[in-house]
């Protein structure tokens, strides 16, 4: 079982998401997931866990390869089945949000609902995969919004000088970027020319990959270490700060 609570956290779902996609309290899932028989498991709620994990027993859990396409898949099945159950709960929870913030959300969910329905097509579903992931990186790489408002500025939206970001980087990064589109739209840059560039960018990207996935072992073995040194068999709500305390000490003894 513990295989199975570690692939739940690497792929980032929540008990409270789980308990809702199996249809279940969130205290009857602990007992499930603590328990190291599968047949202790309703047939139907390990069948249902099965189908979001796209495999046919709980044994071939210890082989799934987590990557981006696979994770996508997990969280779309996931949010489907709650959706369908509680099709009324996302936009219950924007009770807590500005009328105008409320309408932008609308907005954007009836924008991509129309194109998804209009276009019906695997392009525009991968599209808005992109999409999702860009809105998850945001926080982390602030670029990422200076080319939000240099789109907007573009499309004449939004007035050149407006700037709600760091105004100098904002600046300087509209401004490379106006160079480099320039040098595409009219025709300056060919693929025969860049091919060395390009390499170059597929070799960063696969570093970076190597050296994610090396963080994601790491982090997965000082968990298991420290609920092994603090007895229990997995992270819950209640244990949740005294496991990440423990897994910071066991990281600054590896120093």
């Amino acid at each position: 079982m513990n295989e199975l609570n570690v692939l739940l956290s690497e792929l980032g779902i929540s008990k409270v998401k789980l308990s809702k996609y199996l249809g279940i309290s969130r205290q009857m899932l602990y007992n499930y997931l603590s328990s190291d028989d599968w047949s202790k498991w309703p047939k139907e709620k390990a069948t249902k866990l099965l189908e979001l994990l796209d495999t046919d027993n709980f044994e071939n859990i210890k082989s799934i390869k987590i990557d981006a396409e696979y994770t996508s898949g997990v969280e779309a099945r996931l949010n489907q089945v709650i959706r369908k159950n509680n099709p009324k709960e996302i936009f219950s929870d924007l009770k807590g949000l500005t009328k105008k913030q409320q309408d932008l959300i609308t907005n954007i969910i009836t924008i991509m609902k129309d194109n998804l329905e209009k276009e019906n097509s695997q392009e525009t579903y991968e599209t808005y995969v992109y999409l999702y992931y860009y809105i998850q990186s945001m926080e982390v790489m602030p670029t990422l919004k200076y080319i939000l408002a240099y789109v907007s500025k573009s499309l004449c939206f939004t007035d050149p000088l407006e700037f709600i970001y760091s105004k100098d980087k904002q600046y300087i990064f509209e401004s490379i970027l106006y160079s480099a589109m320039n040098l595409y739209n009219t025709g300056g840059a060919s693929k025969s020319k860049l091919t060395v560039l390009h390499k170059r960018f597929e070799e960063y990207i696969s570093q970076k990959k190597e050296e994610k996935l090396s963080r994601t072992e790491e982090l997965n073995t000082n968990k298991i270490q420290a609920l092994k040194e603090l007895g229990y068999s997995e992270i819950n709500e209640e244990n949740a700060a005294e496991v990440l305390d423990k897994m910071a000490e066991i990281e600054a003894r590896q120093v």
